[in-house]
């Protein structure tokens, strides 16, 4: 990818930035032979609970948007990583997926389970869009053309992103790119890019050419953190340190296998880091959309609980489209048991992955 003006003088001058791609905290990922040789059939061939074999329950949000927001902080989870949040009256979308695939073509690749609660153009007014990083199930190329033609929307990115944006109709000055430790203020919300252990690129020929972040985002009086992909690294401790603690915590908890842990959390992870950022109430994303590993569909949130009780942490866990306030939810609900009758049973990844006896 080649960047060019600011961008490219902002690319080259930042810590993460060696001369060549971004690196992670914990040096370049790539994945392994001996980890990766052995999915290769589940992934091919395996996996008959990856889907869901009966529609999703989705709730239709836009007359509960209508009412007003009682704690000052609000959530609608739309799918995977895409979450409307309320916070003392602004409105923030991370990571907006609208379209029916995750990939750079729209005849081929992960296929949503359920079609989104609310389309883009149903949406309640926006003060911002949160892009974590370039992958297409982060960065929906339908999704950004079409808030191209939408009122002027700032959008808040990783270092070098906002390529990708101008070339999908962004204009410039809507585009706010931020390096790890970087701020912007934007009507009337603070957002600060901080680290995270992931990777980047649409493409064979443009790995790791665009940074990767987690954010906070801040109001007057309350303050969330959203992680985008990532696996875990110590520095979720600093964020802690520096910014905690936070009103919600939204880490992803899907597409988790052995073999990427170190770019993706899963559940057990997730929690870890949840205590790293000094605790606080746990909603979990980037999961029940699309089929993007080996496990069950709904094995990242039914670990998630399970692990959550054992430990005495607090998650919440809405289903699709469900307007609430987290800090007036007492308990995760368990919405995708209702499905269970209608599947196989239930087999955590770890047990599928064990030999034959």
């Amino acid at each position: 990818m080649r960047f060019h003006g600011l961008r490219l003088e902002r690319v080259r001058s930042s810590r993460q930035f060696d001369g060549d791609v971004f690196r992670n905290p914990l040096g370049p990922w790539r994945a392994s032979t001996t980890g990766v040789l052995p999915m290769l059939p589940e992934l091919l061939f395996g996996g008959a609970r990856r889907r869901p074999k009966a529609p999703l329950p989705t709730t239709r949000p836009h007359e509960a948007w209508g009412r007003p927001v009682s704690s000052g902080l609000r959530t609608t989870w739309l799918g995977h990583s895409t979450v409307l949040i309320e916070i003392d009256g602004h409105r923030v979308l991370t990571d907006p997926v609208f379209g029916e695939r995750a990939s750079p073509v729209s005849f081929a690749g992960p296929k949503r389970f359920h079609p989104v609660p609310a389309g883009l153009g149903e949406l309640p007014p926006l003060d911002a869009v949160v892009l974590s990083h370039d992958h297409y199930d982060h960065l929906c190329a339908t999704t950004i053309a079409g808030l191209a033609r939408m009122p002027e929307i700032p959008i808040v990115t990783s270092l070098g992103v906002g390529s990708h944006l101008e070339r999908l109709g962004i204009a410039p000055e809507r585009i706010h790119e931020l390096d790890w430790g970087e701020s912007c203020d934007v009507r009337g919300l603070r957002f600060i890019a901080t680290p995270s252990q992931h990777y980047s690129g649409r493409s064979l020929s443009d790995r790791d050419a665009t940074l990767w972040s987690s954010w906070v985002i801040q109001s007057d009086r309350h303050k969330v953190f959203f992680s985008g992909d990532t696996g875990l690294t110590e520095q979720f401790r600093e964020t802690g340190q520096m910014y905690g603690p936070f009103d919600l915590v939204m880490l992803e908890i899907g597409a988790f296998h052995p073999g990427f842990e170190a770019i993706h959390l899963g559940p057990e992870n997730a929690l870890d880091v949840l205590q790293m950022l000094g605790g606080g109430t746990l909603l979990p994303v980037h999961w029940g959309t699309f089929d993007l590993a080996l496990h069950a569909w709904d094995e990242p949130a039914e670990t998630l609980v399970r692990l959550a009780a054992e430990q005495g942490l607090r998650v919440v866990t809405p289903s699709l489209g469900q307007v609430v306030e987290p800090s007036q939810l007492d308990a995760p609900t368990p919405w995708w048991r209702d499905l269970k009758s209608r599947e196989a049973p239930f087999r955590p990844l770890a047990e599928q992955l064990q030999p034959p006896p």
